[in-house]
């Protein structure tokens, strides 16, 4: 991220216009690398928002609600202490550091004024929140780090606060004459000056038409004007955050009428990019689950395959033993006999070798032929039903696994999770899978269903995004003279046409079969198989999974998808 020296610049400028003078009543510590300061300032309340995760590190305004823990955390309890009633006397940096210090002012319980430090460092993953007393010494941190592991200095309780060392240069004190490179400049700069980012310079020579590798010292001189008329404009209007190759954003000449723009920027980007991150983390879990299961369910399925392969035999072992007694009379019935040849009058009395066990008679051969194959036969029996439940389980599982992949809210993904949390499938591996359980309302698991809708030349179409939506639209929306739409043989969604008593023209037929192939794992395929029928002939089974159903009378086009 490009949270660099320019943008923490900005940030400061806008926190003084709103925060000095203002007064900290709240303090919280939503996760441990966050904590959320509530202010009241010129008869308003803001939420600081400080974060030092590794991947995430800034300082911010927010509008962003989070949880707040039920027992708040250590470091939580000491800001409260030392923190709540106090004011903000001043917010500043030094140069381009990303190390922002807060002063404060305050009387402690005996009424004397003091006054504390508050000091953010945003440094990647060696990001710190500390709090320092009026002689700079550590009261605590976030973070304690020390010598022993590994840091450069130490951040322990009553040590006294030494900033990090610093190793590049100070733009502020670089003349025009001095800013010359060599090689590639979206990683000389910023590898030279402090507080410089690559995805600042990448975007500085987009805006001036500047190539990275060839370059002359009228281009270097441009650069060196464009950086510094951005810091002698950080207290104005006439600079603002932009978004920078989709998933960042920089600081760039280019005029607001908002006074806090970057700060409620950063809160934008960096919402969507955490809802981002618990989405994929979310997706994850729940697929390991699932998958999980269907690793159990296929190694199930191989086993029933190896049973019914036995099975195949069966048949042999029983002619072996009707072969064996029709000639009893003329086989010896001695021991010691390893096999007989005999005519198979299965196969036109063709000579067959019948394998034997030597330790006992040919007779007793008979029966142990006829007892195998009566087990082969109840088996035969038992695990073709088995079969026929693990291929059930196997396509639910798979369309868990659609549904997982298409999801696209927090929300999509909780009723996909509350559907897994009630099936037997996943009682035994949920105990042993790390998956994170979001707060599900009664509302988006049982009472409301949210399915998609479109309006296809006036009639209403509906479209599952999961399997208690699809069993929503089929059994409970539907009516006997509405049409339902799925994929053949294709794992999709299932769509329902509101007729209310209308006739449809092929047109609309076509147009719902598109989007019904859209939303399927066919969706970039061409020419795709879709049945349709009346609503009536659409049954689910007694006891069958979230989004089972059968159907009769169906007819089937084929179409591009389209979803819209």
């Amino acid at each position: 991220m490009a949270f660099d020296g320019i943008v923490t610049k900005k940030v400061i400028s806008e926190l003084e216009s709103v925060l000095i003078g203002g007064k900290i009543n709240k303090v919280f510590e939503p996760n441990k690398n966050e904590i959320i300061l509530g202010i009241y300032s010129n008869g308003k309340n803001y939420a600081l928002d400080i974060s030092i995760a590794s991947n995430n590190y800034r300082i911010n305004l927010t509008t962003t609600s989070k949880p707040n823990p039920f027992n708040a955390p250590n470091f939580c309890m000491l800001l409260r202490k030392y923190l709540v009633g106090m004011k903000i006397k001043k917010i500043y940096n030094y140069s381009l550091e990303r190390i922002i210090y807060i002063d404060l002012e305050g009387y402690n319980e005996l009424n004397d004024l003091v006054s504390k430090t508050l000091v953010i460092e945003l440094m990647g993953k060696h990001s710190n929140i500390i709090l320092l007393n009026d002689k700079k010494i550590i009261i605590d941190s976030l973070r304690h780090l020390d010598s022993f592991s590994g840091s450069s200095r130490d951040i322990l309780p009553a040590h006294e606060y030494t900033m990090p060392p610093v190793e590049k240069e100070d733009f502020y004190k670089t003349s025009k004459e001095d800013f010359r490179f060599e090689g590639f400049l979206t990683t000389s700069i910023p590898d030279k000056y402090n507080g410089i980012s690559k995805a600042f310079i990448h975007n500085t020579l987009n805006k001036l038409g500047i190539s990275d590798s060839n370059y002359s010292n009228n281009d270097l001189n441009k650069i060196y004007d464009y950086i510094k008329e951005i810091l002698d404009n950080i207290d104005s209007n006439n600079i603002s955050m932009i978004n920078f190759d989709k998933k960042d954003f920089v600081i760039s000449l280019a005029k607001t009428d908002e006074q806090l723009q970057a700060n409620f920027f950063l809160d934008d980007f960096y919402k969507q990019k955490e809802d981002n991150e618990v989405l994929v983390n979310y997706r994850s879990n729940l697929s390991k689950l699932v998958l999980s299961a269907l690793k159990k369910i296929t190694k199930k399925v191989n086993n029933i395959n190896s049973k019914l392969k036995e099975c195949e035999e069966m048949d042999t072992f029983r002619i072996y033993g009707e072969l064996i007694t029709s000639n009893l009379y003329r086989i010896d019935n001695s021991k010691n006999v390893q096999s007989i040849t005999l005519e198979n009058y299965y196969d036109n009395n063709k000579p067959i070798t019948i394998p034997l066990d030597k330790t006992i008679s040919p007779s007793y051969n008979a029966k142990k032929f006829f007892k195998k194959y009566n087990k082969l036969k109840n088996t035969l029996s038992i695990v073709s039903e088995q079969k026929k439940e693990a291929t059930k389980e196997l396509y639910y599982l798979e369309s868990i696994i659609y549904e997982l992949e298409n999801a696209t809210t927090i929300s999509e993904l909780e009723e996909i999770d509350a559907e897994i949390s009630e099936n037997v499938l996943f009682k035994n591996t949920s105990k042993n899978a790390n998956v994170k359980k979001n707060k599900i309302s009664k509302r988006n698991i049982n009472d409301e269903y949210e399915p998609i809708t479109y309006n296809v030349d006036g009639f209403t179409l509906y479209v599952g995004k999961n399997n208690k939506q699809n069993d929503y639209i089929t059994t409970k929306l539907g009516k006997n003279e509405d049409i339902w739409f799925h994929t053949k043989d294709i794992r999709g969604s299932h769509c329902l046409l509101k007729c209310n008593g209308s006739k449809v023209n092929d047109n609309t037929i076509v147009a719902c079969a598109q989007i019904a192939a859209y939303y399927s794992k066919a969706k970039l395929s061409s020419n795709v198989p879709v049945d349709y029928c009346y609503i009536k002939n659409v049954k689910k089974p007694s006891g069958a999974k979230p989004g089972m159903v059968i159907f009769t009378n169906n007819q089937t086009i084929n179409v591009n998808p389209k979803k819209d």
